[in-house]
């Protein structure tokens, strides 16, 4: 993600509306990135738009910062910063050659921590499905450069809870409803045929260095 400030731009897609084609649907996401997406961001800038002071921050540092941010601001930074964020890092993580195994350092932390692949995904997919309503489930490194799978509500960002991310599933309904309905386990099992393991290695190799 390009490390913005206000007034915070939408990202541009890193490949065409169907690119994740059959897993993510075409129409999912251009309603999910250009219309849900957009409107974070221009909440985003609402919200900051007579806060002169804070028009220097990056989203990191108004993400991280949170609890300096005067309290008239502070939740719809939270709430709308944290969905430009989160969706950043979300659309980065897949890609049209994705799926398959985890790769380099990241897979043989995976195998470390989890003791297989197989075994990391019942677990990431038990967080996705017990996130009740809507929220993420992630993939980060804490503070010892252990990794973890979390999961946050509504659009917070793990980033208040000092850990970095290395992959991120959106399980808000807008995320999968046209395709799957309400079959969530189905589109987190299709979501892993399209994650980019290469980006998530880099980030892994980043966040521990």
């Amino acid at each position: 993600m390009k490390n913005q400030n206000y007034p915070f731009q939408l990202e541009a897609l890193p490949y065409a509306y169907d690119a994740l084609e059959p897993y993510v649907d075409a129409l999912t996401v251009q309603i999910h990135h250009d219309k849900h997406v957009q409107a974070y961001t221009d909440n985003l800038n609402k919200a900051l738009e007579g806060s002169k002071e804070y028009h220097s921050w990056s989203l990191l540092d108004l993400l991280s910062r949170l609890d300096e941010l005067p309290e008239n601001i502070r939740g719809a930074v939270r709430n709308n910063g944290g969905g430009v964020y989160n969706h950043g890092l979300y659309f980065e993580g897949m890609s049209s050659s994705g799926g398959g195994e985890p790769v380099e350092e990241l897979k043989a932390a995976i195998n470390k921590k989890f003791g297989s692949y197989e075994e990391f995904k019942k677990n990431f997919k038990a967080a996705g499905l017990g996130r009740f309503g809507s929220g993420w489930a992630w993939l980060a490194v804490d503070k010892s450069n252990e990794l973890v799978i979390v999961s946050t509500p509504n659009q917070d960002s793990i980033l208040q809870e000092e850990l970095k991310p290395i992959l991120a599933m959106d399980v808000w309904e807008h995320a999968y409803y046209l395709k799957y309905q309400n079959r969530r386990a189905d589109y987190i099992d299709n979501w892993f045929s399209v994650v980019d393991w290469n980006l998530a290695n880099g980030l892994y190799k980043k966040a521990i260095a």
